[in-house]
């Protein structure tokens, strides 16, 4: 990686060069340490890194026949914008999967990049030949009518304790979710991109033979 911070890091930039671990660092770095959630939300799908834009939707279990099912999950999907990745709220509830291949393709068609599930999904195997990403806790073969729906959309949500507001950033791969306040983006962004180039640098010199203490004292990184 180059020595030169850019003056813009798109998120395109963002995909190509960080990855959750070293975004969550930056967070530290900045006193923002409860940033990522503790329960396991692996890639189901494809593994690659995954970065947008947060759109919430908060979901409840329910105990009744739904007048009106799936109304508000298809108004979120249909007012994804590009970029935007869909945060499925749902308190990790294992009732249905709530999300699956007809979700991901209309989101896809309003330039959704993925989604990160507090729960259960199904068409998994649909999704990965879409490569659409998705994280979540697991997978349910159930649907979610009369089990599950979404009560609010485009409000803050909590995965483990974690905040997630509509438009903030989320960065997600095989370590972890990791979310940055839309108001630190800046700030948190610029030196997770620094800490990158600074970790390239101890690599470099400890493949050519340096010893990890030495590494550590000249470069600060680990």
């Amino acid at each position: 990686m180059s020595d030169v911070i850019p003056e813009t890091i798109t998120l395109e930039m963002m995909r190509e060069s960080l990855y959750a671990a070293v975004v969550c660092d930056a967070l530290d770095g900045l006193g923002f340490t409860n940033q990522s959630p503790n329960v396991p939300l692996p890639p189901l799908t494809v593994e690659r890194t995954l970065v947008g834009r947060c759109k919430t939707t908060l979901w409840g279990d329910m105990s009744h026949v739904d007048p009106r099912p799936y109304e508000l999950e298809l108004q979120a999907v249909d007012a994804c914008e590009p970029d935007d990745v869909l945060i499925a709220a749902a308190g990790g509830s294992q009732r249905s999967g709530i999300w699956g291949e007809l979700l991901s393709t209309a989101a896809t068609n309003a330039g959704c990049v993925g989604a990160i599930v507090d729960g259960a999904v199904r068409d998994v195997r649909q999704m990965t030949e879409m490569e659409f990403p998705v994280f979540a806790r697991s997978r349910n073969i159930y649907d979610s009518k009369d089990r599950q729906r979404v009560i609010d959309i485009d409000v803050p949500v909590e995965i483990d304790g974690v905040r997630f507001c509509p438009g903030d950033l989320v960065v997600a791969d095989v370590d972890g979710v990791v979310v940055v306040p839309a108001e630190i983006q800046e700030q948190a962004i610029l030196a997770a991109w620094q800490k990158v180039h600074a970790e390239n640098v101890t690599r470099d010199a400890i493949r050519n033979g340096m010893k990890a203490t030495d590494a550590y004292d000249k470069y600060g990184v680990l």
